[in-house]
């Protein structure tokens, strides 16, 4: 196993007054420290900046400034191995790339202790998995919500978790995920124009920019913020429409950044929520003169959100090669296509 490895983040632009407050941040997604593991790194001395030790998380840092963190190696996981069929699209012996189903939580929390990717992949990969955030584990670099099907790329070695999450920080890793969603996202239409942090490219892409950040009163709820939260970008184009005048379509989205729940929120924004999200979705249902009975009602019992990952594309991080995945939407979604595409 490698041994500790320095992390070097840069402070950006208006930080929070307080080190640790700054440093979860701006820490990368995918180096995988939490607050709590950033406060124990700066109560060890092990956050330096010019070589200085910073142990007081309320020191105050200014914008520009390089903060090192000194990650040690990983521990034995405590998460246990379970024997979960996957789906893997393209396995070496620096990386697993998976097709995730619907209904799978990638990593164990309090509400899903077990049955996620991360106790199949440790069952799967064995001793050659890589260690992040303190514990022996699966070096996830980037996650997809339970409720949403598509494609992961997982570091089994150091080098590989390490290089995968450069690539994550600086936005390089191509993303393009296939939505179902309530109206047609049109770029000609003045009220998708008038939207705060909505602008139009050309080709007809729909680019939607924002803040997110954890909802007000609903902590499990991400919301559109314009300070204080985290930068993301997520960029649209219509590929089909169904019913009319305009009741559904289905969109292409890429993710310049990877925030939580970021597609979900930002179609919502934008007035145009995902078919079957049960927390952005809102009570909108699609109508039966528009589409149909049969696609109308399709639509309303869709038991999750319509997203997929259908498209992950990122430099081999041992190799240098590029690579590129593409995973076929799963049944349920391709269901619910084909009814849409029979409506009026």
């Amino acid at each position: 196993m490698a041994g500790p490895f320095v992390l070097r983040v840069t402070i950006s632009e208006n930080p929070p007054p307080r080190l640790d407050k700054a440093l979860a941040r701006d820490v990368p997604e995918a180096a995988a420290l939490s607050r709590s593991r950033l406060a124990r790194l700066i109560a060890a001395g092990a956050v330096r900046r010019s070589g200085e030790a910073l142990t007081d998380p309320r020191a105050r840092v200014a914008a520009g400034e390089v903060i090192e963190i000194s990650v040690p190696e990983a521990a034995e996981s405590h998460i246990g191995g379970e024997d979960i069929a996957l789906d893997i699209v393209y396995e070496d012996a620096a990386l697993i790339v998976v097709n995730k189903p619907a209904g799978m939580v990638v990593h164990p929390a309090p509400g899903s202790p077990s049955g996620t990717l991360v106790n199949a992949l440790i069952a799967h990969c064995g001793e050659s998995l890589s260690g992040v955030g303190g514990a022996k584990r699966p070096g996830i670099v980037h996650r997809i919500d339970k409720d949403t099907s598509g494609l992961l790329v997982v570091a089994k070695t150091d080098a590989a978790h390490h290089g995968l999450a450069e690539q994550f920080a600086a936005h390089s890793v191509t993303r393009e995920y296939r939505a179902l969603v309530h109206g047609v996202p049109d770029p000609a239409d003045p009220r998708l124009r008038g939207i705060r942090g909505v602008g139009i490219e050309p080709g007809g892409v729909i680019t939607i920019t924002s803040q997110l950040a954890r909802h007000r009163t609903d902590r499990q709820r991400q919301a559109v913020v314009w300070s204080g939260g985290r930068h993301a970008v997520t960029r649209v184009r219509v590929l089909e429409r169904y019913g009319t005048p305009g009741a559904a379509a289905l969109v292409a989205c890429w993710l310049e950044t990877g925030r939580t729940h970021q597609i979900r929120v930002h179609m919502a924004h934008a007035g145009h929520g995902l078919i079957g999200d049960p927390v952005y979705g809102g009570r909108r249902r699609l109508s039966a003169r528009a589409l149909g009975a049969a696609a109308a009602e399709a639509a309303a019992a869709f038991p999750r959100q319509a997203l997929h990952a259908a498209t992950l594309g990122f430099v081999h991080p041992i190799s240098g090669e590029t690579l590129r995945f593409e995973a076929p939407m799963p049944a349920d979604m391709a269901a619910l296509v084909e009814i849409l595409r029979k409506s009026p």
